[in-house]
Formats: C-alpha cells, sequence, structure tokens
C-alpha cells in the first residue's frame, strides 16, 4: 500500500475541494423521476450542458465589455476560449447519443412539458449573440428574474453590436443605421457593411486586430452551429421525427435554426472577396 506523502492534508475542516465546490449541492441534483437506469445519463448530460452554457456567457459578456472598452485583444482571448468550450458541448452529444430510442421511450413521459426550448440560458446566449426574439420574453413570465435577465439582453447591444460600435470608433465607414439602431431587433444583412468587411480583408496587414475578431467571430458561429446540428442528428437518431416534448415538431424545428446566422456579412464577404470588379 502506497502511504501518504508527508506535507498531505488530512484535516478537512474549514474550506477544502468538496465545500468550495459545493459538491453537496452539485450532486444532490440528480433527481431521476423514474427507476430507468439511463434517466441519470439524461439528467447530466443537460445539466452540464447548462454548466457549459453558464461559462459561454459569462466569457461572452466579458467580451463584450472589453471590445467596448477597446480593448480588443483580451477580448480575443476570451472569444477564443468560447469555441473551445463550445467543442467540449459539442463533443457531449456522442454520449448522450448512446441512449437508444426503445430507452428513452421508457423514461420520456416522466419529463413532461420540459424541453430544452425552455433554458433561460440558452435564450440568453442566443440574445447575446444576436438572435433577438421579443416573443421569447413572455416565456419565462413565470420566472421574473429570468425575465428580467432576458430583458435586459435584449435591450443592449449584442456581441456583433458592440464590434460594429467599435469599428464606428475606430473610424470604419459603418452604416449610420448600425450605430443607432433598435437592439431589440435582430441584425440583418447590410450590403454596404460587406463592404467595409471586403476592404478590411484585402488588406489585412494593415489592421490585423480587427481582422482576426472577424475570423473569431465567425469561429464563434461556426462552432456554435456545429454544435446545434449535433443536437438535431443526436434527437433525429433518439427520436426520429416524433413531435418535441415541449410542444415543438421536434427535428424540423431544429434543422430550421440552422438557416440563422448571427455575422451575415462576415459570410456573405466570403462570396465577394476574389470577384472581378
Amino acid at each position: 500500500m502506497r502511504p501518504l506523502e508527508v506535507g498531505i492534508e488530512t484535516d478537512l475542516g474549514g474550506l477544502n475541494y468538496g465545500s468550495y465546490l459545493h459538491l453537496d449541492t452539485l450532486l444532490s441534483a440528480q433527481r431521476p423521476l423514474s427507476d430507468h437506469h439511463d434517466e441519470m445519463l439524461f439528467i447530466i448530460q443537460h445539466q452540464t450542458t447548462e454548466l457549459w452554457i453558464k461559462l459561454v456567457v459569462h466569457e461572452l459578456r466579458s467580451a463584450m465589455l472589453l471590445i467596448s472598452q477597446d480593448s480588443l485583444g483580451p477580448a480575443l482571448k476570451r472569444l477564443a476560449l468560447v469555441k473551445h468550450i463550445q467543442q467540449q458541448m459539442t463533443d457531449q452529444w456522442s454520449v448522450l447519443a448512446t441512449l437508444t430510442p426503445t430507452e428513452y421511450a421508457q423514461f420520456r413521459g416522466v419529463l413532461g412539458k420540459s424541453s430544452g426550448f425552455q433554458s433561460m440560458q440558452y435564450r440568453l446566449l442566443e440574445f447575446l449573440l444576436g438572435n433577438k426574439n421579443p416573443a421569447m420574453i413572455s416565456v419565462f413570465a413565470h420566472h421574473p428574474q429570468q425575465q428580467q435577465t432576458l430583458q435586459s439582453a435584449l435591450d443592449a447591444p449584442s456581441l456583433y453590436d458592440e464590434f460594429l460600435l467599435f469599428l464606428h470608433r475606430r473610424g470604419y465607414p459603418i452604416p449610420a443605421e448600425l450605430v443607432t439602431r433598435d437592439w431589440r431587433r435582430p441584425h440583418t444583412l447590410n450590403q454596404s457593411l460587406v463592404d467595409v468587411f471586403a476592404a478590411i480583408y484585402a488588406a489585412p496587414e494593415s489592421q490585423w486586430d480587427v481582422y482576426e475578431t472577424c475570423e473569431e467571430l465567425i469561429d464563434v458561429e461556426d462552432t456554435f452551429q456545429t454544435w446545434r446540428f449535433r443536437h438535431l442528428k443526436t434527437v433525429e437518431r433518439i427520436i426520429g421525427f416524433k413531435r418535441g416534448t415541449g410542444g415543438s415538431s421536434g427535428v424540423s424545428f431544429l434543422r430550421r435554426a440552422l438557416d440563422l446566422t448571427f455575422f451575415p456579412e462576415l459570410y456573405a464577404v466570403r462570396t465577394q472577396i476574389g470577384q472581378n470588379p
């Protein structure tokens, strides 16, 4: 038997690993409503995703604040972390995908009308990224604090808006209607802004920090959409084309979400680059 090293703490009174992480609370939050073995997997998968989303929101808010303070370098560090978190979230779907349709059907009924559609944190994440939808506010009327959190995000500039405001302060010819617009409305494609990005991509060496930020934003959207796609395929694999527990059309509903884009001009400019005038 290997003896404990001299100096290792064995008196765990006061602050220790378990109390610092509140493990008593965390590990007691898994409360299956059935006696089916795989419901524990289902619960932990979704709870873990909520924790990762909490961290993504934390990092995005920090990035947005830094951009608003013209501190682009540290903001890029935050965005780089966001895409790594999103990759973790995507890889998690392979764990849930081990759940077979037969196994899930045996405890799906205990979920009632519970659905990921009802995740406040997910809606907050979409608002921060720019997919603003005022109709979602009423969904959380049962929880005034969550509703206020969403309302505040709805009323404020998104990540993309903050970047465009930064470019405006830097002297780029950002269209005036994008600088003073109603932040509650989702951003839509603006051809004049595509031209601004085309000029940035035509001369990256002279404006590398801005050029790199454009690519970091694309990374964030790409990894987010990859997560969405793996969600769709996991749902299709487990329940086929049944309606979702929350009343949505299920796979069809998730597929339509793939058509949404947060940063349309950063994708549109790719078509324009390299074309003959």
